[in-house]
């Protein structure tokens, strides 16, 4: 086990860059917390797909490659997560497309995952999957993984592993499932030592193996910290960070003006409004939406982890004083599409509700990737689902005349777009 005095020279170093993974990525993220139940909910559908016997032939407009799309929006660490999961004729790898018996045991795999809380549990599908010899289907289903048992499975990557092995002075290999349970018998075990300055969910750690395995958090022979080993790299890193952070506060504030307009568009046609529970604390044009909007979600009949997801819906419009959702909204950043549309997708198979309109409100240059993803058979297919969105320029342009000519919510058929 490494040095303690050595790895928490690691870890203050590492949670006190600004620039690291666990301060861009891991805390104060609301994408990140948002993308947890939403990605649960694709998981859940890829089972379907697979029991259902939908689930096709290839990767690409499959069930698994919106789950997969959904968690690449994670920044960093898992920008190739869906890699592994390309389908490789020539290869045949990972053989989970036109084997129908691998189909099923990889729709078994998951449906167990899904439906079991024990650290005891969840090793014990690992081992029998790994035990099935799926050509091509390794450790990269940690990544999938993650986001249903964050503090049991950590996620997997080249350089996740990397760093691992740097740390450690280790040679576990990318593809052994063997390798991925030892690494995280070590990895849990450091945690457990430096809990009070981590966290119980594995993003954190892994997040600083992330670090260190790209290169940002450099280790000499002696595992001593060595900041800035190469000057113009870290110099580069953090102009590009920063032009990163620029775009996204730009994001911010064009997510908070669209969810300002909608606010005011559904008071004026005489609704109540409810905006996400993370948002209520926001303002703009100095009108704080705490003013605006109810102070918290009307009483609905649904389960726990329902009215969760409820709860992070961008805005709500009610009718009033009868609890019943008339307008959904899911106000859209240039990396959150995929989640978007699969909480606005949970909600619409939860209430089953024709009249209810759900749609994506999103910047105009993504419009061609929005028709293509609404289009997707495995969001829509048997389902009576129809998703609409409005694009950002247009809510903007016919606000007023919307406040002003409007009677109810169907006024939003004049901007709203279809995906057919």
């Amino acid at each position: 086990m490494i040095d303690s005095e050595k790895f928490l020279a690691i870890v203050l170093n590492y949670k006190s860059d600004k620039e690291s993974v666990y301060n861009t990525w891991f805390i104060n993220n609301e994408e990140r917390l948002k993308a947890f139940r939403a990605i649960r909910r694709g998981v859940e559908q890829v089972v379907q797909d697979i029991k259902g016997g939908t689930f096709g032939t290839d990767f690409k407009d499959s069930s698994l490659e919106v789950v997969l799309a959904s968690i690449t929006e994670q920044k960093q660490v898992f920008e190739g997560a869906a890699h592994p999961f390309y389908w490789k004729p020539k290869l045949r790898i990972p053989d989970i497309y036109e084997s129908e018996t691998n189909k099923t045991i990889f729709g078994q795999f998951l449906e167990s995952c899904l439906n079991t809380q024990k650290e005891e549990q969840m090793i014990k599908e690992i081992i029998r999957l790994s035990q099935q010899n799926i050509k091509g289907l390794g450790p990269a289903v940690a990544n999938i993984l993650y986001f249903i048992h964050p503090t049991i499975i950590p996620p997997f990557n080249t350089a996740i592993l990397n760093g691992f092995n740097v740390l450690f002075k280790e040679n576990k290999k990318l593809g052994s499932w063997k390798d991925y349970l030892e690494m995280r018998e070590i990895v849990l075990q450091i945690n457990e030592q430096f809990k009070n300055l981590m966290s119980n969910d594995l993003g954190a750690i892994s997040g600083l193996l992330f670090d260190v395995g790209v290169g940002k958090i450099v280790v000499d022979e002696n595992i001593q910290l060595v900041i800035e080993k190469v000057r113009k790299k870290v110099e580069a890193t953090q102009r590009r960070r920063h032009q990163e952070v620029q775009a996204e506060i730009e994001e911010e504030k064009m997510h908070t003006k669209s969810q300002y307009l909608l606010i005011r568009i559904g008071k004026s046609l005489g609704y109540d409004v409810l905006v996400a529970s993370n948002d209520r604390t926001k303002s703009f044009n100095d009108e704080k939406f705490s003013f605006m909007c109810l102070p918290s979600l009307p009483v609905i009949e649904v389960e726990n982890d329902i009215l969760r997801t409820i709860n992070l819906i961008d805005v709500l419009w009610f009718e009033k004083e009868k609890n019943r959702i008339v307008c959904a909204f899911e106000v859209e950043k240039s990396t959150s599409i995929y989640s978007g549309i699969l909480r606005l997708t949970d909600l619409a198979l939860t209430f089953s509700d024709p009249k209810m309109m759900i749609c994506l409100v999103a910047p105009d240059e993504r419009e061609k990737e929005i028709i293509a993803q609404l289009k997707r058979p495995s969001l829509s297919a048997g389902k009576n689902i129809n998703i609409s969105y409005i694009l950002f320029s247009d809510l903007c342009e016919h606000c007023e005349a919307i406040c002003k000519f409007g009677n109810d919510y169907t006024i939003l058929e004049k901007i709203a777009k279809k995906n057919k």
